[in-house]
């Protein structure tokens, strides 16, 4: 188990309601990354591989140029193209430094499995970005 896990686990409002079992389960899953402000997160177009969830900074979400929302601690990023297997359909760059756990594609569904709630979660985040 990395030495982030529960404490990083626990600040996700995804997993706030998880079991400590389930929490060793995802600890098994994700990795942590650093990424310096200016980074590209997520390329549009690109294919997904990975989801992720922000621990800490902020980032922000553009297509074609123009910036559709920004992102902080708590939210979570790459999930659709990871339902859809399509292409990403927007681009996410860092504006400050970033501190982010990521589950790997191959991961992707168990992790859906055994966090109860998940799918209803990531359906209502879903909901309200499109309704602005």
């Amino acid at each position: 188990m990395s030495p982030y896990s529960f404490d990083s686990l626990r600040k996700i409002s995804l997993f706030v309601n998880s079991s400590e079992r389930v929490l060793k389960k995802i600890s098994k899953i994700t990795d942590e990354m650093i990424l310096p402000a200016g980074s590209v997160i997520l390329r549009e177009g690109d294919v997904g591989h990975e989801f992720l969830m922000i621990l800490e900074g902020t980032a922000r979400v553009e297509k074609d140029g123009k910036v559709l929302r920004r992102l902080s601690a708590n939210d979570f990023l790459g999930e659709v193209s990871l339902i859809d297997k399509k292409p990403r359909s927007a681009e996410i760059i860092a504006e400050t430094d970033l501190r982010l756990l990521v589950v790997g594609s191959e991961h992707f569904d168990y992790l859906l499995e055994i966090v109860p709630g998940l799918w209803r979660e990531i359906a209502l985040a879903l909901c309200r970005y499109i309704r602005g």
